[in-house]
């Protein structure tokens, strides 16, 4: 599998994907509710995604994605992070693996794009949609204000 070999770079990259999506994070004023949260906090939330990413995307099930994520969002909240910037967080650690790998991976030929696209498509589908559910059910279940925030968020 070609994305396998896009995974594994990833993962031999992850240390500085980890320091560029926090910084990214920390500084964005989109996120500003994460300045609030100690650095080392929220390398370690990355890396466990970064330095793990093909046991996520291939070995964990949408349950335990579900829990992970819910607890991680349920903490965030507890921190004063609005759902509606955890999950823009959800979203930019995404694209930025995607700026990454349109850098890092250079798609010589159709298989190679293949490989590209089919793991973009994995790790929407898989990072972005379950983790977001997941985030957004536990918080719902601790706490309606932070559903009505998110709520609102999205309207805007």
């Amino acid at each position: 599998m070609v994305a396998l070999k896009l995974v594994r770079l990833i993962e031999k990259h992850s240390e500085e994907l980890v320091r560029g999506l926090a910084e990214h994070i920390r500084t964005s004023e989109r996120m500003s509710d994460f300045r609030n949260i100690p650095p080392a906090d929220l390398e370690l939330a990355a890396a466990e995604v970064y330095c793990h990413l093909g046991e996520w995307l291939l070995q964990k099930t949408e349950k335990d994605m579900e829990r992970r994520i819910g607890a991680i969002a349920a903490r965030r909240v507890a921190e004063q992070v609005s759902l509606h910037q955890f999950v823009c967080a959800l979203i930019v650690s995404r694209d930025f693996l995607w700026r990454f790998l349109q850098r890092e991976a250079f798609a010589c030929n159709v298989v190679d794009l293949y490989g590209e696209l089919e793991l973009h498509q994995m790790f929407t589908q898989v990072w972005i949609m379950r983790c977001t559910t997941g985030s957004w059910r536990t918080t719902r279940q601790s706490s309606k204000t932070a559903v009505g925030t998110f709520c609102l968020a999205t309207l805007r």
